[in-house]
């Protein structure tokens, strides 16, 4: 499922199966989650070079080894994430910050993505996945969860935590937090009580809309909704010294808000991608503490309709893309 032009549907191609060059391996794709960055590259938000296949919650097997791979057999399994490739030479790099690349590659964004039957990955990006999650529940940790998983790191030791925007990611971190013993406090859009409902059965203390008032002072809130105005509403819930972390790769602008709100220390900052150690810890992790994903599987050939689902709201959960190989 190919993006030709900013804004338009994705259109049914066939070609020919990629095959993997030195340093890759070539995957056969068995699930692909849905992201907000896919719909952020596809509506134009995100500009990126065209044409392009979408998708960067890869699951599949391994159907071939490029030249100098090592590590990996036909027929394992892999997990494939938004970052694809680090320079490893830059000043991020070798502070290892590889998540702030000056010259990285992004899967489904700057390389071709998991909308697909077939991909290629470089085989040092790609994870193996813990035996505690299928195929298809599997997918939604490869973005979903493992930003939220950076974006949980950066927010610190908050024991009161509110999650804005109660979707694939905030689902999943939901559930790790509360393992954690962590209070959860979850913010949707108004009106939202099935949303709600949902966030208090995997464990939230609390669920409301974005403009309520949660029962006390937060510590520390993740914004996942990629709506500027809700930076200045979420600093005015966090305490003295809390954080409020942006997990999004695009938002809108953030609205005027009084130095007040921001005083006795509180703190904004952005989340960017990832690196590859909080791949390996966040899916240990996932795997001890028993996240569950919840998941909607569709056929690949669906993807235009799960996007539009997503853009309305209509996702409770994740949204997986099956192919047919």
């Amino acid at each position: 499922m190919q993006m030709e032009t900013p804004g338009a549907p994705l259109r049914y191609i066939e070609r020919p199966r990629p095959e993997p060059r030195p340093g890759e391996i070539g995957i056969a794709i068995t699930a692909c989650g849905v992201c907000r960055t896919d719909l952020h590259i596809v509506d134009g938000e995100l500009k990126c070079p065209l044409p392009i296949v979408p998708g960067h919650e890869i699951v599949g097997r391994v159907h071939a080894l490029g030249p100098g791979v090592t590590g990996f057999r036909r027929g394992d399994r892999v997990g494939v994430p938004w970052l694809a490739k680090s320079c490893g030479h830059c000043p991020y790099c070798k502070e290892g910050r590889e998540n702030l690349c000056d010259t990285p590659a992004f899967t489904g964004f700057t390389r071709d993505g998991g909308f697909a039957s077939y991909c290629i990955a470089d085989a040092a990006f790609v994870f193996a996945l813990p035996e505690a999650f299928d195929d298809v529940h599997a997918a939604p940790l490869l973005c979903a969860g493992l930003i939220g998983y950076r974006a949980y790191r950066l927010a610190g030791d908050a024991p009161r935590l509110g999650l804005y925007g109660f979707g694939a990611a905030a689902h999943i971190l939901a559930q790790l937090a509360s393992a954690e013993g962590r209070e959860v406090h979850a913010f949707t859009r108004e009106g939202d009580s099935a949303g709600q409902a949902f966030a208090r059965r995997l464990g939230c203390v609390w669920a409301g809309a974005s403009g309520d008032a949660p029962p006390g002072a937060l510590d520390a809130a993740i914004i996942f909704a990629p709506f500027g105005a809700l930076v200045p509403e979420a600093l005015r819930r966090v305490r003295k010294g809390g954080r409020v972390i942006c997990a999004g790769i695009h938002m809108s602008d953030i609205p005027a808000f009084p130095y007040a709100d921001l005083w006795e220390e509180r703190m904004i900052a952005s989340v960017a991608n990832l690196t590859r150690r909080d791949g390996v810890e966040f899916l240990e992790v996932a795997a001890r503490t028993g996240v569950e994903t919840f998941v909607t599987p569709l056929p690949l050939s669906d993807a235009n309709h799960a996007l539009d689902r997503l853009r309305r709201g209509e996702v409770s959960g994740a949204l997986v893309l099956i192919p047919t190989n």
